[in-house]
């Protein structure tokens, strides 16, 4: 099992380039996607991926001297013309255009593209506008291809927009382009607050520790044994109902009501039971 696309826009890359070639040289394709093979890997500003693979030594055809091949390929762009109605089809779902603008890939573009007349991934030969190999193979891929072809695979399960970008559209403009959409006006404020929104701050239930100085050094405004084991009980939670239903907190009850480190002046199953009524009434409040 190939360890490479991870995620599933890696997998349906890969899927993509198996459509395109045979079952060997394929398998031979994936042993040219480490390191030791593939000693250059650049993507251009325009998407054009190219690399120095070293081939083998094979007396027997000849080939006395290591070789050096030149991989270069290039995926074909979409049209400029064609590029309004693919903005509006991605710009039509709101599903596409909050993770877009989130710089994630949805799970849904690549039929988005296909209901424009398009498709992201490249399902054969047509879909590319160069590949090119030095070797002698006569294959189109060969196995060289195969492995920089790998190798991009690793590149999109780390980087998925790395994607659209092979296909001529950058990132920042196409950010640009959906926030004009309707739906894009909608949510990019709504983003950007949320980005920009300060942290609240939040009112601890504990008096803070006071740093030591002078004569006093010795003497601290709060004890740590009384800070950590909390001797004084959770105030009352005015937002909790009545008539709640109470947290099992089969976890803490496993564990006995006084464990060793806790203070034996009150229960410690009751004090988690109130903190976890807290957590769950303030999770509804924020649903």
């Amino acid at each position: 099992m190939s360890s490479h696309g991870k995620t599933w826009w890696g997998q349906h890359f890969l899927a993509a380039l198996e459509e395109q070639m045979d079952a060997g040289r394929l398998q031979r394709g994936r042993s040219y996607a480490g390191p030791s093979r593939i000693l250059r890997f650049e993507i251009g500003a325009k998407g054009l991926v190219s690399a120095t693979v070293r081939g083998n030594v094979n007396p027997y055809f000849g080939v006395t001297k290591e070789p050096r091949y030149e991989v270069a390929f290039q995926l074909k762009p979409i049209p400029a013309k064609a590029r309004k109605t693919l903005i509006a089809e991605l710009g039509s779902r709101a599903d596409l255009v909050s993770r877009l603008l989130m710089n994630e890939m949805p799970d849904g573009i690549d039929a988005a593209f296909a209901a424009s007349g398009f498709t992201l991934l490249p399902h054969s030969e047509k879909d590319f506008q160069r590949a090119d190999c030095s070797c002698p193979d006569w294959a189109n891929p060969c196995k060289h291809i195969a492995g920089v072809y790998y190798r991009l695979a690793d590149r999109l399960d780390q980087d998925p927009l790395l994607l659209l970008e092979l296909r001529g559209l950058a990132r920042t403009q196409l950010r640009t382009e959906l926030a004009r959409t309707p739906l894009g006006q909608a949510l990019a404020p709504l983003m950007n607050a949320d980005e920009q929104a300060p942290p609240e701050p939040v009112a601890s239930l504990y008096p803070p520790l006071l740093a030591r100085t002078g004569p006093s050094a010795n003497t601290e405004a709060v004890a740590a044994r009384a800070f950590w084991q909390a001797p004084v009980p959770l105030p009352e939670d005015e937002a909790q109902p009545a008539d709640a239903a109470s947290v099992p907190a089969m976890l803490i009850k496993k564990g006995g009501d006084f464990p060793p480190f806790w203070d034996r002046s009150q229960s410690f199953i009751a004090v988690m039971e109130a903190f976890y009524q807290r957590v769950k009434t303030k999770n509804k409040q924020r649903l």
